[in-house]
């Protein structure tokens, strides 16, 4: 992917979750909920302050991200489905605890 993103915008790509429920029942597609997980792809230099300086942004790519369920704009390159968010619309990086 040939991608760079501008400012505070990152570039996630989905993380599918599981396709069967607990008792084994098998969710169908028009059922299913976009994930609301995903993983950073690439990062923008960040957003520019006042004086003009960038402000870093806290993810990185490879970061497992939580954000919101209408958040940004999906795209599709190569074939392969991203979505381009704000920095601000991510809710949370998920660790491994």
């Amino acid at each position: 992917m040939n991608l760079r993103p501008l400012h505070d915008h990152v570039v996630i790509r989905r993380i599918d979750q599981e396709e069967t429920a607990r008792g084994g029942i098998i969710i169908p597609d028009s059922a299913k909920e976009k994930p609301q997980q995903g993983e950073v792809i690439a990062v923008g230099d960040g957003k520019r302050n006042k004086d003009g300086s960038r402000a870093a942004l806290d993810v990185k790519p490879g970061d497992r991200i939580l954000f919101g369920k209408y958040s940004g704009s999906d795209i599709k390159i190569d074939g392969e489905e991203y979505l381009i968010l704000r920095e601000e619309e991510i809710l949370g990086v998920l660790t491994n605890a």
